[in-house]
């Protein structure tokens, strides 16, 4: 037996005795998103009634979360979430989840100079060892190493169905770090399934498609809209794309496997499919497994703006929730409930501007329905309540079904007359009318 596997054999325990870690009051940090923890959140839901004003910070969780449905009152744990998932948003309409608003590009450096909560205990789902005594952390790197670092209790949670993410850097936890080893359940990961592409959906990213050349390195969000780009791209006669971007999904192994990503034209990290976390379907996480092709790395360089702008021709593609009349762009809550978070989306669209031929998309349909209603998403000003997730100094392109216009440069009038253009049909009149009042509409103002 090697001195790691006695290591190993030393700090394995039942999730019901490594959560004893845990103490009153103490900050709890969660892997994130396909990567939260089950059996030890199910363990320490269990110890509710033994401990008061414990926090958990997670990320985007994609099952549910059991020390928050566990204590309705709040009286013994409290959920904050650094990224909505759907089961951080029914949380939050129970009043049972809180965001974390922040830069994800920024989340490493809070952790370690702490300006965040710093954590007390770190719970991280990984592979199991290697021979070389190490935990990688499969399909999110985020700012896992961080929370290693500065944590005064790690403990890891192995599921032996983790796919093994190659760096990169920082992916992955040494065992000489590590305080305690739970092994799981080994459960398959969430699959997030793929919708059919809606008509707008089509139009939309045929209009962005026709802006991407050959060499062009991409960016793809979260959404349908990502994959049907994707699938675009792999009809299309487009060659040697790359890939730098926060989120790998499965619309990139398409592109793989088409044979329009090879990365040789890539300005850094050539021929490797650079992320920060991965999620999607079992293909993808076959894919990554042991894949040179992937390289993952903490969120602090995949998303920094000045590393993103070295690629030449960054793509970054996002969705919105709503953009007012002024160019602001809220992509992340409808009113005041809190439907994602910034993500990514501030980080890739600064980067990709400052790119040498890059550009950078903000994508939404001209409309979307409230009830029975219809309304428009191109509106005169953010809904109240509503968070400003790209202020109009950084909105790049925005990109409806009715077309597409760069408000990069641009006046308030013009900004107006290029929003109102690509409005629904339906609603440019009302626009116009909101317009004038608000001071942003000249005579010479035109819609075509």
């Amino acid at each position: 037996m090697s001195r790691y596997e006695q290591e190993y054999k030393s700090k394995l325990v039942k999730a019901e005795d490594a959560v004893k870690a845990v103490k009153s009051g103490d900050w709890v940090a969660y892997s994130h998103f396909a990567m939260t923890p089950q059996a030890l959140d199910q363990a320490l839901a269990g110890r509710k009634d033994e401990l008061t004003g414990v926090k958990i910070r997670g990320v985007c969780s994609i099952n549910p979360v059991q020390v928050a449905l566990a204590d309705p009152e709040q009286k013994h744990f409290i959920y904050n979430s650094g990224f909505f998932s759907g089961h951080d948003r029914k949380l939050q309409d129970q009043g049972l989840s809180f965001h974390i608003p922040g830069l994800y590009a920024e989340s490493p450096v809070n952790i370690r100079e702490g300006y965040a909560s710093t954590p007390d205990v770190a719970m991280i789902v990984t592979t199991p060892m290697d021979d070389s005594g190490f935990f990688n952390f499969g399909l999110s790197n985020s700012y896992e190493k961080a929370l290693c670092e500065k944590a005064k209790t790690v403990i890891v949670e192995i599921n032996r169905k983790t796919p093994r993410s190659l760096g990169g850097a920082q992916e992955a936890v040494h065992i000489s770090e590590v305080d305690y080893i739970v092994e799981g359940n080994n459960e398959p990961f969430v699959e997030i399934p793929g919708h059919p592409p809606a008509g707008t959906d089509k139009k939309i990213a045929s209009l962005i498609v026709e802006e991407i050349e050959d060499g062009a390195c991409l960016q793809l969000g979260i959404g349908g809209m990502p994959n049907t780009i994707g699938k675009m791209l792999a009809e299309s006669d487009l060659k040697d794309l790359g890939v730098h971007s926060e989120m790998l999904c499965a619309a990139f192994v398409d592109l793989y496997e088409a044979g329009k990503i090879t990365g040789a034209r890539k300005s850094i990290d050539r021929f490797k499919m650079v992320f920060t976390f991965a999620m999607g379907n079992a293909r993808l996480y076959e894919f990554i497994h042991n894949n040179p092709a992937c390289a993952i790395y903490p969120v602090d360089y995949t998303n920094s703006p000045a590393v993103i702008s070295r690629n030449d021709k960054q793509i970054a593609i996002n969705n919105a929730i709503e953009i007012d009349l002024y160019g602001q762009v809220c992509s992340e809550s409808v009113g005041t409930r809190q439907i994602s978070g910034t993500g990514g989306q501030f980080d890739f669209t600064y980067g990709a501007f400052r790119s040498r031929g890059g550009k950078a998309f903000i994508c939404l349909s001209s409309t979307r329905k409230v009830k029975d209603i219809t309304v428009s998403r191109i509106v005169p000003t953010i809904t109240p309540g509503g968070i400003v997730t790209l202020p109009r100094t950084v909105t790049p392109y925005i990109v409806t079904e009715y077309g597409k216009v760069n408000l990069k440069g641009k006046s308030t009038w013009q900004r107006a007359e290029m929003l109102i253009s690509i409005a629904h049909p339906d609603f440019r009149e009302d626009l116009i009318k909101q317009a004038e009042k608000m001071k942003i509409w000249t005579k010479s103002n035109k819609i075509s």
